[in-house]
This record gives structure tokens, sequence and C-alpha cells, in this order.
């Protein structure tokens, strides 16, 4: 019987990785709200930032305080005070009411009592 040749196949690395399997893709939702932060404050949304589901989320939380300023923006969100009632439920103790009212006092009670 014949032997036939093998040849072994190796990958050539280039240093330009061409998968993008880490990158995710942005939501419609995210886009829109992150289109409506970029209308508040008056710049333009940059293009880099659209493409890729991590590179918006920075930009969004980089952004979005100068978007806030409304009359509830001094309020804490909806993420702390759901933090907090479930730190003061173990430990069995209140959440003092002017903590509801202000997000700095919320996030130092937050620090005291974890």
């Amino acid at each position: 019987m014949p032997q036939t040749a093998t040849t072994e196949h190796k990958p050539i690395y280039t240093g330009n990785p061409s998968n993008d399997y880490h990158r995710l893709l942005v939501t419609e939702k995210q886009l829109n709200f992150a289109r409506a932060v970029a209308r508040k404050l008056g710049t333009l949304l940059p293009s880099d930032a659209q493409r890729d589901r991590r590179a918006l989320s920075a930009w969004i939380s980089e952004n979005q305080g100068g978007a806030r300023g409304g009359r509830l923006s001094h309020y804490p969100s909806s993420k702390q005070v759901a933090f907090a009632e479930r730190i003061a439920r173990l430990k069995r103790r209140d959440v003092p009411e002017e903590c509801f009212r202000d997000r700095g006092l919320m996030s130092k009670w937050i620090d005291r009592n974890r």
C-alpha cells in the first residue's frame, strides 16, 4: 500500500485578530437611551460606541450624570433603595427617612451598614 504524505496545517498569526466574537451587539433599547442622553447634553454619540455594547455602556455611564438634573436627580436610585432595604432586613434595623430624600446620605448609610 502506498503511503501518502501528510502535511501539517498551522495557523498563521498575522498580529491582527480578525474575529470579533467577544464583542456584544448594542441593543436597540440601549441605543435609544444613549441617543436620549446625547440629545439632553447637546452632543453627538460617538460612532465607535455605537458598535460595541460595553463601549456604549461606558459612554452612558460617563455622560448620564450631565443629563440628569431634573427635580428628582438628588433622590436615591431604585437600586440603591432596594439594596438599602435588603441590608436593613438582614440587620433588623430601619433605613432613616432622610436617606430616602438624598442620594448621598443613602450611599453613606449603605457603606456604613454593609
